[in-house]
């Protein structure tokens, strides 16, 4: 079993900390990188685990699209450009929170 290359992306979350620096919302949501620490800690890869990668990318990605469409919608109607930063943010931290739940999930399951 090899060792699982995806929990390094939570060192991503650390850029959140940017939007402290910079006042900027924007960056927030990139604390959502964390969810991967706690997803993939000392997990090893085999098919079984890239099939529920697979399966949680599938989640996330419909995920992202719905809300994009939604958020890009409320946007547009109501003439809200200063709801984008935020918007941003939930579509980003959502995403990866979706793929870790997902990915939680299918995991626990034994699939």
């Amino acid at each position: 079993m090899r060792r699982n290359a995806i929990g390094y992306l939570s060192l991503l979350g650390l850029l959140g900390l940017l939007g402290l620096v910079a006042g900027n919302e924007g960056f927030y949501g990139f604390f959502g990188f964390f969810g991967f620490m706690s997803a993939f800690r000392g997990k090893g890869t085999d098919e079984r685990v890239n099939r529920n990668v697979d399966r949680a990318c599938r989640n996330s990605f419909l995920y992202i699209m719905l809300a994009a469409a939604l958020f890009i919608a409320y946007i547009a109607s109501l003439r809200a450009a200063e709801a984008f930063p935020l918007a941003f943010a939930a579509l980003f931290a959502g995403g990866i929170v979706m793929f870790v739940v997902s990915f939680v999930y299918y995991n626990e399951r034994g699939d």
